[in-house]
């Protein structure tokens, strides 16, 4: 998956975020929904986050340097990390307090004409801030369903934008629910289950993004794919009689580091391998171009693989 693909869909979320908020937040004042005030903090947590990721993303492009000897790559996945944690779970724990203040303190929903109207904008905007991200994701997930490809990409961004408008979709049906509720039955408690809806969709959507964005940060290796082309590659290099073994590292989302111990012919002169080993680093990059970092140990093959 491209970068830029996962800013595109970024800022288009953020746009449409931030009409949404202040849509609903002008529909709060006028009707007093909890549900509207739930939804209002929700598409304010979620303009923070593409904030966030922006900020995530210019900051991981500085040079490596002695420090970083990699690269600051890793720096994406601490922004999205912080996505997950603060924003989400924030907005979810003030929405469940808003829900639960709601059912203890039920109040009429006034206006409420006002609240399906930016409620069925809001829903148009998210779908289409939501089309972006599936376009864009389309584009690398290959046979992978969405769901599958959230688990497997190790770029952040699109995972993020894409549960975070699945979230927000789903967090406007909650909401619609619970305020038609409200005025049919003229029971303004339904106003809360909804608010209380939206507010366990956002710790949810926390818990998951918090485990996929650590196990970046802890360092995963590359997609199968990836590793299933790199050996073949190292394979079909001249000079290599075979991988002994071969490990991946993504040091940033789109900057993987490559070592492997290939066996190499035992009659090689010093010379021949220095070039089959350049030769096999630039069939690597052919075949897999984030294949940033390569390191290749030649050994004399004692038919072992560890």
């Amino acid at each position: 998956m491209s970068t830029e693909g996962g800013m595109k869909a970024v800022l288009a979320a953020l746009v449409a975020n931030l009409g949404i908020a202040v849509s609903k937040f002008v529909a709060f004042a006028f009707t007093g929904s909890a549900s509207m005030l739930s939804e209002a903090i929700h598409s304010v947590a979620d303009s923070g986050n593409q904030v966030l990721l922006l900020i995530g993303n210019k900051r991981a492009k500085q040079k490596a340097d002695d420090k970083h000897n990699f690269g600051y790559g890793r720096r994406r996945y601490v922004y999205g990390f912080i996505v997950a944690i603060v924003l989400f779970l924030i907005g979810g724990v003030f929405s469940l307090y808003e829900g639960v203040h709601k059912i203890q303190h039920p109040d009429d929903v006034k206006d409420a004409w006002i609240a399906f109207v930016v409620l069925g904008v809001a829903i148009v905007l998210e779908g289409w801030s939501f089309r972006t991200a599936i376009k864009e994701a389309n584009h690398s997930r290959g046979r992978r369903s969405l769901p599958a490809f959230v688990r497997a990409v190790r770029q952040p961004e699109l995972p993020v934008i894409l549960l975070e408008d699945f979230g927000a979709l789903l967090g406007l049906v909650f909401a619609l629910f619970g305020v038609s509720m409200a005025v049919v039955t003229d029971d303004g408690r339904w106003d809360g289950i909804g608010a209380l809806s939206v507010g366990t969709l956002l710790l949810i959507i926390a818990v998951f993004l918090a485990l996929e964005m650590a196990a970046n940060l802890v360092g995963e290796s590359a997609l199968p794919e990836d590793v299933a082309a790199i050996r073949l590659a190292l394979e079909s290099s001249e000079g290599v009689e075979r991988v002994i073994h071969l490990r991946t590292l993504h040091v940033g989302p789109d900057e993987l580091l490559v070592a492997a111990k290939i066996a190499i012919m035992h009659n090689d002169t010093g010379a021949e391998i220095a070039a089959d080993i350049n030769n096999a680093e630039a069939a690597i990059r052919a075949a897999v171009p984030s294949a940033r970092y390569i390191f290749l140990e030649p050994d004399l093959d004692r038919g072992v693989t560890a």
